[in-house]
């Protein structure tokens, strides 16, 4: 059995009276896919920030390849594999495409020269980017900027890559477009924890989902066991969960193929709501 590629060990982490995380445990194999889902508020974000080390925990430990983690900042963790999305991409508006990309390769993965240039190259190639390498990147639009903040996350050359809401605010066709882009990322090896609104853009990528609510998991396992659990239901849902959530078709003409769509209440910016440029 291969060794754990990352490991949460009784992580606990607080803001005042308010719970981010309550003795969370995590363990991520290498290559795996993890989508996480919650209501808003849950700790998802959170998450993140304790894994990449924007956050540090008040207690327990953080493991990576093999070495204790916990003390690292956020720029050692990335040079050692980790990288990371945000929710609202916010790419250096004046500067190119490419220099954003490149930006991320030497400041966050550590490369230079040419090493740099090859590896900006190639996450714009894989995310479908190369075409708009000399555009400014205040000209992109909401797909293309969540394009570009997949780029400099690959850029970084990650082990571990973890994706915040990125299928937030696009149009079907456009989730449709960013699933095949994640496939690709996780054929090639690379592991994923994916936290989304956009249930079926998780369902048709990873094979785990897991459900924080209240900074506590409630839900782990196979992804149309999860979403069928009462609990998780009554947290995150609100409403009842067929079968065809877990699968089917990204097309919306297609039967059930607007069922990756929550409820207004739970949205918070997914498919469906509106746009808006940050």
């Amino acid at each position: 059995m291969a060794s754990p590629l990352l490991q949460l060990e009784h992580v606990t982490k607080r803001f005042g009276r308010v719970v981010i995380a309550e003795d969370l445990s995590l363990t991520v194999g290498p290559g795996e896919t993890v989508g996480i889902v919650g209501p808003n508020g849950a700790g998802k974000t959170s998450l993140f920030g304790l894994i990449s080390g924007d956050l540090a925990p008040g207690a327990g430990e953080v493991r990576f390849s093999g070495r204790a983690v916990t003390k690292l900042d956020a720029a050692a963790r990335c040079r050692l594999g980790i990288g990371r999305t945000y929710q609202v991409p916010r790419p250096f508006g004046d500067m190119t495409v490419f220099e954003n990309v490149l930006v991320a390769a030497q400041q966050g993965g550590g490369l230079r020269r040419r090493g740099s240039y090859a590896a900006a190259a190639g996450a714009l190639d894989r995310t479908g980017m190369s075409g708009q390498a000399n555009v400014p990147a205040e000209r992109l639009g909401l797909l293309q900027r969540k394009r570009l903040e997949l780029a400099r996350a690959l850029a970084t050359q990650p082990t571990l890559l973890l994706l915040d809401e990125v299928a937030g605010g696009l149009t079907d066709p456009e989730v449709a477009q960013l699933v095949e882009i994640v496939r690709g990322v996780s054929a090639e090896g690379t592991a994923l924890i994916w936290i989304e609104h956009v249930v079926r853009a998780l369902t048709a990528v990873v094979s785990r989902l897991m459900c924080l609510a209240g900074g506590s998991f409630v839900g782990d396992g196979a992804p149309a066991t999860v979403l069928a659990d009462p609990v998780v239901r009554e947290v995150f849902l609100g409403t009842e969960v067929t079968a065809a959530l877990a699968g089917g078709s990204l097309d919306p003409a297609s039967p059930g193929g607007d069922l990756g769509r929550l409820s207004p209440e739970h949205e918070d910016g997914a498919v469906g709501g509106e746009r808006s440029e940050p």
